[in-house]
């Protein structure tokens, strides 16, 4: 179990995940963020230089962190992110709630009939 403990010790602020939470990733992590959603978006957001065009492509794959994105990340294209963001009704409610610049209406017409409505 102790060697377990000291192999883990040395391998894990090696990975992506480590680094972004702990504000240890550079841009020379930027191709290993890309393979998540959310590594993408944590990426873009805090490491100065980012490729925000890249890394949007990836994070508005996923609805939650196209809405983080837009939110959150200066420089996002907020009507790409929102067309991800409005696939799920749910994320289209926050979008339209918490997003400066989201068309609240297209938002709205994605939220109808279910209980996110508004």
């Amino acid at each position: 179990m102790l060697s377990k403990i000291r192999e883990d010790a040395v391998i894990v602020p090696k990975t992506i995940g480590y680094k972004l939470n702990n504000g240890l990733a550079t841009l020379s992590d930027e191709e290993e963020a890309c393979a998540k959603p959310e590594w993408t978006y944590l990426f873009a957001r805090d490491v100065p230089g980012a490729d925000i065009e890249k890394c949007q492509e990836k994070a508005c794959t996923d609805s939650e962190y196209a809405y983080w994105f837009a939110k959150n990340v200066p420089g996002a294209d907020i009507g790409k992110c929102q067309e991800a963001a409005c696939k799920d009704p749910k994320w289209a409610y926050w979008f339209a709630r918490g997003v400066t610049g989201a068309d609240v209406e297209k938002c709205r017409q994605i939220c109808k009939g279910t209980k996110y409505a508004f």
